[in-house]
Formats: structure tokens, C-alpha cells, sequence
């Protein structure tokens, strides 16, 4: 759809994931970007704005997609957002470096009539690869304006802009991308004419293109094109006719002819305009580093060290700025409980507020310190081969290799995670999945290991945090192995992974990204920990007068009828109660703490009374229960939507209850016998 507003021009960034298509989006709009959720789905949403010259240009970041068709939501939102957005212009990031798998996108976009603008990125790589493009030659052939750019270093991106104002500017005549098939495009042609269209035809979206489409078995152009014809039973008896007779004339469906046919174009294409020279080099510089990275006895410890060493940069170096800002949230509230008059308000911001949220607060450098580290591994191309490697692993103990992507996405946060599952072929696939999913240790999770690691293992922090990760890792491939024989013993498809090129992540982009990330962590702090804390705080202080969350408070009485349950585990009840209240965000569990024995302790510090309270086993099974135990309510929520089954997400929340106690009180025991109390 057109967009009609020249004042604020509308671009939709469209290309393949790892083609650099948000290191352009980053480029572009820099800081002036907001991150959030397209409707109904929790599939990311960037949107951003830039100006030049006086013109403002709002700049979306579609969902990486291989194709417009609807078999990933991912490529849903994709196509209905080009489809029934105004829009100004499509750039479509093409990877410079794998011309034929990119320009299958592009052949399908210059389909849509919208207007297109090719963004050549990565061209230093193609060229580093022997490879010399005719770029001139490859603008006249596909009929649409190219724009070289190498997005890393930010070049081109000025020119995008300019291109886009020059088809703004001037009109867009769209050129037919893939000359099909001569029979396919006289079967095409033929429906063209004999396909009448209503009087108030909607002419945004071109015939051309939902008649192809409709031929490849996709239902929603099928719909739209019925919608727009005056007599839909006798289109659909054309468009059936004709199916019919391009599979018996091809052998093949026509689905896979009009495909044959893209590729076809595609090769053609770059015949014209690609010449190869000897030179390899930087083929030869990522096979040998590949040869290192993804060796068959080397590739997993090399993993295993750089895991580590993430978590002891994440423990170490964060640590030291942990330190001042747990001396300014102290001293804040020192400084608080003395100029405030003694009463419910006083109590409020220090034993609530201050206690609770600043307890969270603390941990942002760790936080965003893991975030940059793993950050800098995908923009890399590393995670990719992370994830080739364990799949061979994961082959072995029967889970799906494909599952391993929605699983490494479950140690950001688990929700997305278990969304991300939807990308597997089979029921039994995506259900095994979803299953295991929580207990890979969501970052929501870390600052309770951190606050406990710092107090009881600091000169084993990162050796520490890594068991506690490794614990979730192993014991999701023994749940996965057991569900897989016992619940779902179909046996697992074949999987190809796609291994990105080596690339420097840029500083630019890299910082966006910690930046989004981060300012989500502070946005919880600001609004869910926040109002935990003061329904904790008022828990523990009410009937007023009682001793603050002490054994006739409300939450006293919470703790008490608990407390049976988890003095097996060496817990007391306000233990309990802390991972009663992680139901709601795990990042809670800090922070109640914070309120229950930081606020209740003479010296008013949280470390003070959890070093009274805790010993280093307890303070380890508390940590392993954190990890395994049900997880939080938005991740049950996402697994019901998932399952769409009461009695898929309840087994979930179940096992996960059982397997951590069962976990909880193995660990405990097992310390005690060893004398480690």
C-alpha cells in the first residue's frame, strides 16, 4: 500500500536474517529508535526515524525472512505489514556475498508493484571473496536502483536516503522481477484476462502478484484474489485448471515450477553480472577458522571455555561496579531513614522501595555486561556455529536439532524462546521444545545468582554461576531424552544449518543493542519489582505495629503455613515466600529478599542478613531451585498460547515443581554428607 503522507516518508527494511539488515537499521536511525512487540505476537518490533535535509523518514525493521510466504509467523508479519501499511519504499538488504539465496526475497518483493530499492551490502565481502560485480548491469537487468553499502563502517547509507527520496521524488515503475517459465507465464498471463475484477477493485496489491502466489497454494492470496473477483467460483475453477495442467505438463507441482523458475532468473542473472578471480583469501581465512571453531573433538570445549569466560567477565568485571552502586543504594537509604519522620512512609521508600528495588538495581552492570558479550558472539557468526555444534549433540540424546536455536534464544528470556518454537515442522517437535525450554537460565535469573555468588563463592563466582548454567543445560537434555521416548518417540526430521560469513560487529550497533536490552531490565525495575516490593513491604507490615515481616505479619503467616514445606531444603520461610513471589517475575525473588531479610535486619543490609540466614549450601540449593522451578507467569502464559492445551502447560508447571525440589533436596543432601553445611 501507498503511503500518502510525503512529509514523513515510510521505509520498510526487508532482507534475509544475517544479511546486515539491522546493522542498516541501526546505521540509519541511530539512537532515535524504539523497540517493542508487533500486535498480538512477541516477535520484535524496531521502528526508528532519521532526517535529512529537512525530510523525515520513519524506518521499520521487518522480521528477517527467506520468502513472502506464510509459513513462519515471522513472514506473516512481514508480508501483511508490506501488504496493508502505506509505505513509501521497500530497501531490500541483499548479503553481496550469497547473491542467489538473498535475491530469492528480491524477485518476490518486485513482484508486490511497491517500489524497491536493492541495498548491495556486505560488497567488501563479496569482493574479499573473488567475486567483482557489475553493478550497473545487475541495476538494468532487475530493472530497480542499487545501492552499494558496507553497513558495518555505516557507508551507503547516505545514499539509501537519496534513492529514496529520487522514487518519491520522481515514480516508481515497477519492472517484473522473474520471467517465469514461457508456459507459466502464458498460463499467468491467460488468468490475467480471463479473471474479471470488481468495479472497486483494490489495485494496491497487483493481480499479477496474487495470481502467482494463488498458483503456489497460498491461502491468503487465494482469499484476497476471490475477494476481488466478480465471480469467484469460476476463478477458483480457472485457477484449479490451470494447476492441473502446469503439473502435468512439468511433472512437478506449480509451486515448485514458479520456484525452479525464480532460482532460474537468479542464475541467469548473476552469470551476466558476477565474475569470479582466484583470489580466496578470505574464503580460505573462515574455513580455516571453521576448521578450528566447528572441530569435531575441539568445538565443544572451545564452547564450553568461551561460555565461561562470559560469565567470568559478566561476575568480575561487573562486580566492581555492583560494589559502588550497592554503597550509593545503602547510603540512600541510610541517608533516607534519617531525615524522614519514623512511621508507615518512612518504612515505605526504605524497607520497601529502597530495599527492594535498589537491591535489583545493583545488578545493571552484570546485566548489561552479558548482554554485550553475547551480543558481539551473534553479530559475529559465532552463535551460528554454536548452535551446528551442539546440534550434533543433541542428535545423540534424540531431541530435534533444530530445537537448539529457540533454546540458546531461552538464555535471553523464555518467552520469545518458547514463541520461537513455532518454527519446527512437528507437533511432537515443537511440544518437546516448549517443554524443556525453561530451564535454560533466562538472564531474569542471573541477579539472584550473582547476589548469592557474591556473598558466599566470590573467589569462584564465574566457576559457580557456569555449574548453575551447565545444571540447566544437562538436565533439559535428560528431560528431553525421557520425554522424547516416553511421550513422543516419532523420530526426528533432518536439519541443515546455516552458517553465517565472519563479521566485525560494529561498536555502534553492538551498543544499541546492550542499550535496548538494558533499558527493558530498568523498565521492569521501574514498574513490576517496583510495585512487588511495596505489596511485599505492605505484607510484611501490616496488621500495623507488628514486627516488620516478622511471624504475625500477613506474609508471616504466608511463611508459616509454607515453611514445612521447604525446611527439608534448609529454608526458612522467608525463602520460601521470595520464590513464591518469582511466580510473577524472577527478578522478584531479589527483590523480596531484599525487603524480607534486608528489611528486617538490624544493620539494614541485605548481605549482612543473608550471610546470617543462608549457609554456602543452602545458598547453592536455593540457586538450583531458582534455576528449575516453575517458571515465570508471562512464560506459563506463552506455553497455554503455544500448547493451546490446560494440560500441556499445567504438566510443564508440575515437572518443573517436582524435578527442582526432587534437585533442591539431592544437592542438599548429598552437601551434608559430604560435610558442607
Amino acid at each position: 500500500m501507498r503511503n500518502s503522507d510525503k512529509s514523513n516518508i515510510v521505509i520498510a527494511l526487508a532482507g534475509n536474517p544475517n544479511s546486515g539488515k539491522t546493522t542498516v537499521f541501526n546505521e540509519l536511525t541511530g539512537s532515535h529508535q524504539h523497540v517493542g512487540n508487533w500486535p498480538g505476537v512477541t516477535v520484535e518490533h524496531k521502528e526508528g526515524t532519521v532526517r535529512r535535509n529537512g525530510q523525515s523518514f520513519r524506518v521499520i525493521d521487518l522480521p528477517g525472512i527467506y520468502s513472502l510466504s506464510t509459513f513462519s509467523q515471522e513472514e506473516t508479519i512481514a508480508r501483511d505489514f508490506l501488504l496493508n501499511e502505506p509505505i513509501d519504499a521497500i530497501i531490500n538488504i541483499v548479503d553481496a556475498s550469497n547473491l542467489e539465496r538473498n535475491l530469492y526475497l528480491t524477485t518476490q518483493l518486485l513482484e508486490l508493484g511497491l517500489p524497491v530499492i536493492v541495498a548491495l551490502n556486505m560488497i567488501d565481502v563479496a569482493e574479499g571473496m573473488g567475486q567483482k560485480l557489475d553493478l550497473k548491469k545487475l541495476a538494468r537487468l532487475m530493472g530497480v536502483e542499487i545501492v552499494p553499502t558496507v553497513a558495518a563502517k555505516g557507508e551507503g547509507m547516505v545514499e539509501i536516503l537519496e534513492a529514496v527520496l529520487n522514487v518519491v521524488e520522481r515514480g516508481y515503475d515497477p519492472p517484473r522481477s522473474a520471467r517465469h517459465n514461457p508456459e507459466v507465464e502464458l498460463e499467468i498471463s491467460r488468468l490475467l484476462d480471463s479473471i474479471s475484477f470488481t468495479v472497486d477493485d483494490d489495485e494496491s496489491v497487483p493481480a499479477r502478484w496474487l495470481i502467482i502466489k494463488t498458483l503456489e497454494g497460498d491461502p491468503e492470496a487465494r482469499k484476497r484474489l476471490f475477494v476481488r473477483s466478480t465471480n469467484p467460483d469460476d476463478t477458483a475453477a480457472r485457477i484449479e485448471e490451470t494447476r492441473k495442467h502446469l503439473e502435468q505438463g512439468f511433472g512437478d507441482e506449480p509451486e515448485t515450477v514458479i520456484a525452479d523458475g525464480r532460482y532460474g532468473f537468479i542464475g541467469g542473472l548473476l552469470r551476466e553480472v558476477v565474475t569470479r578471480t582466484p583470489s580466496v583469501d578470505r574464503v580460505a581465512a573462515s574455513d580455516r577458522i571453521d576448521d578450528v571453531l566447528l572441530h569435531r573433538w575441539l568445538g565443544i570445549p572451545i564452547f564450553l571455555v568461551l561460555m565461561w569466560l562470559t560469565f567470568k567477565l559478566t561476575f568480575d568485571v561487573g562486580g566492581f561496579f555492583t560494589e559502588w552502586i550497592e554503597v550509593g543504594v545503602s547510603a540512600l537509604g541510610a541517608w533516607l531513614g534519617s531525615v524522614l519522620p519514623a512511621g508507615p512512609l518512612s518504612s515505605l521508600i526504605v524497607k520497601g522501595i529502597i530495599a527492594g528495588v535498589g537491591g535489583v538495581v545493583v545488578f545493571v552492570p552484570n546485566i548489561a555486561i552479558i548482554f554485550l558479550i553475547i551480543s558481539f558472539l551473534e553479530d559475529s557468526g559465532y552463535m551460528a556455529r554454536a548452535a551446528f555444534l551442539m546440534d550434533r549433540s543433541m542428535h545423540l540424546v534424540g531431541l530435534h536439532g533444530k530445537s537448539f536455536i529457540p533454546l540458546l534464544m531461552g538464555f535471553g528470556c523464555n518467552v520469545p524462546a518458547i514463541m520461537a518454537a513455532r518454527t519446527l515442522e512437528t507437533r511432537e517437535d515443537r511440544l518437546l521444545t516448549i517443554l524443556i525450554n525453561p530451564l535454560m537460565s533466562c538472564t531474569a535469573r542471573l541477579p539472584i545468582y550473582i547476589l548469592f555468588t557474591g556473598i558466599f563463592f566470590s573467589q569462584h563466582g564465574a566457576m559457580v554461576i557456569f555449574s548453575i548454567y551447565a545444571m540447566g543445560v544437562l538436565l533439559a537434555v535428560a528431560s528431553g531424552k525421557i520425554f522424547r521416548k516416553l511421550l513422543f518417540p516419532k523420530a526426528t526430521s533432518p536439519f541443515v544449518m546455516e552458517l553465517p560469513p565472519y563479521r566485525m560487529p560494529t561498536l555502534r550497533g553492538t551498543l544499541l543493542h546492550v542499550w535496548e536490552r538494558t533499558s527493558q531490565f530498568l523498565s521492569k525495575a521501574g514498574t513490576v519489582i517496583l510495585a512487588a516490593s511495596v505489596v511485599i513491604w505492605a505484607l510484611g507490615s501490616l496488621p500495623w505495629g507488628v514486627e516488620f515481616s516478622g511471624p504475625n505479619s500477613l506474609i508471616g503467616y504466608l511463611g508459616r503455613w509454607m515453611a514445612p514445606m521447604v525446611k527439608p531444603l534448609g529454608f526458612d520461610w522467608r525463602a520460601a515466600v521470595a520464590l513464591l513471589f518469582g511466580f510473577g517475575a524472577k527478578e522478584v525473588v531479589v527483590s523480596t529478599l531484599g525487603v524480607l531479610y534486608g528489611g528486617s535486619h538490624p544493620s539494614g543490609d541485605l548481605h549482612t542478613a543473608l550471610s546470617a540466614s543462608f549457609s554456602p549450601l543452602t545458598a547453592y540449593v536455593f540457586m538450583v531451585i531458582s534455576l528449575i522451578y516453575v517458571p515465570c507467569v508471562a512464560t506459563v502464559a506463552t506455553i497455554k498460547k503455544e500448547t493451546n492445551s490446560w494440560s500441556w502447560t499445567l504438566f510443564s508447571v508440575g515437572y518443573s515443581l517436582v524435578l527442582a525440589y526432587a534437585m533442591g533436596y539431592l544437592v542438599f543432601r548429598i552437601g551434608i554428607l559430604l560435610g558442607l553445611t
